[in-house]
This record gives C-alpha cells, structure tokens and sequence, in this order.
C-alpha cells in the first residue's frame, strides 16, 4: 500500500501534485482529500509555485471515489451525505478554483466518475495515448457529485455534455480531444515531460497577464460583453504601466528574451 495518498514535488516554480494510491487506481478516499486540500493552498499560498500539475501514480489518473465507501458500504444518512459532500469532498473543487495560477491535469490513464471530474477543475488537459474517460455516474445510481455538472458543460457544450452523462459511455483519448475535453495527446513516456515543457513556456511568459487573463476567462464566461470591456479595461489600465510591459516591448526591439520581474 502507499504510504502517502498524494504527493508534491516542486522544482523550477513547478509543483506536480501526484495521486499516489496505485493499488486502488489512485481512487479518492478521505484521507487523500485532506491532504489534498493542505497541498492546494501550498500552491495557492507559496510565492515559489507559479503553475501546477495535477496526475496519478501508475496505470490510473483517478478511478473516482473509492468503492469501499460506496453502495451497501455507505452507512450515513441522507443529510450526513450531503453535509460530506459540501464540507469536505467539494473542497477540492473549491480549493482548486480560489488558484489563479495556470492548473494542467496530465491525465495518464483512466479518469472515470469524480476522477474524470477532477481533471476538469483543471484550467487544461493533456493526455496520454492510453488514456480514457468515463462520466459513470449514472451507472452506478449515482450524480455527478465533484462539480462534473458544473465544468463539462463549459469545456464541450451542452448537448455533449448531456450524451457523456446520459450515456456512460467510455472514450479514448483521440475523441476525447476532437471534441475538446483534452487539449493535446502524448505518448505514455513523454506525457509528463512535455507537459512539463508547455508549462515552462507558460512560466517564460510575463506573470501578472497570466495570471489576470485565468481571472478574467473564467469571469467573463457569465458576463456580458460590456461588462467584459468595461472589466479588461481596468485590467488594460494598470497592464499597460507595468514595468514587465516596458521590459516585453525594450526586449522585443533589441531581439532578446525579455526578464520579468512580476512588476
């Protein structure tokens, strides 16, 4: 067995989070939750993490909640359910949602159920090869209880949401792509370093626009467009005066890699 659910490493500004309970296919137990909450707001909190990586130990992403808690084995009544869910397994979610630095899931293998759920709290998606998704709820008796409702509507529309949730149906890692749940492909052995590699990139980039363009994305998916023009151009106001600003345009005219300073 694992000695810890889930781990973070963090090199280079990095923090990879991995779900490490290989033997159960990283499935999410309570005690997995709690330390994942505590490592959300190290990445939150800690000046030295600027972007986060999200994946699993072994053949498995997240095989969503562990089923030795689940059917004949859940003893809680209706509101205890409900009061686990809203104060302890959604905090994930909510953790997740209060970082505004860049969140990429490397989604390795199976991410079923909350497990699948889990890679979508994340800004982007990549994926291996071999990977697979499974909306499974319905199979199970059960509703999408970690924000699936929420976050898959947003990423494929509406209807494909509907077929993912209606249907349980499993999809491989080139569907999953063509119709937008996962951003890119790679091969099982070069998913985590190229995923490593676009994050990097990311890094290079001036860090106050990366971080205000998060915010601003996910706060104009339910604005309207002259509230949207009205935000940016606040956003535009102190942008513009920024010292990273002057360095990007001083650095793009003498032909070099400009040094950002998060100023």
């Amino acid at each position: 067995m694992s000695e810890k659910p889930i781990l973070l490493d963090v090199q280079d500004k990095i923090a990879t989070i991995t779900l490490n309970r290989p033997e159960r296919k990283n499935a999410i137990n309570t005690n997995m939750v709690n330390e994942w909450v505590e490592i959300l707001d190290e990445c939150r909190d800690n000046d030295d993490i600027s972007a986060v990586i999200l994946t699993g130990t072994g053949e498995a992403f997240c095989a969503g909640g562990d089923k030795a808690n689940l059917g004949a084995n859940n003893k809680i009544d209706p509101l205890e359910t409900k009061n686990h869910f809203w104060d302890h397994f959604q905090r994930v979610a909510k953790r997740t949602a209060l970082i505004e630095k860049p969140i990429v899931a490397a989604v390795n293998g199976m991410a079923t159920g909350a497990g699948m759920d889990m890679s979508l709290h994340c800004d982007i998606r990549f994926a291996s090869k071999n990977a697979i998704f499974r909306a499974s709820y319905a199979a199970f008796g059960l509703v999408p209880g970690n924000g699936g409702t929420y976050f898959l509507p947003r990423i494929v529309g509406t209807s494909k949401a509907l077929e993912l949730f209606w249907s349980t149906d499993v999809i491989d890692a080139d569907e999953a792509l063509r119709i937008g749940l996962i951003n890119k492909i790679f091969s099982q052995e070069e998913l985590m370093k190229k995923t490593r590699e676009w994050v990097s990139n990311v890094l290079d980039q001036a860090p106050i626009p990366v971080r205000v363009i998060k915010r601003l994305i996910y706060q104009n998916v339910n604005m309207d467009l002259n509230t949207s023009l009205d935000l940016i151009s606040s956003h535009m106001a102190f942008a513009r005066t920024s010292e990273d600003h002057a360095e990007a345009i001083l650095a793009s005219e003498e032909k070099r890699k400009p040094k950002f300073k998060g100023k």
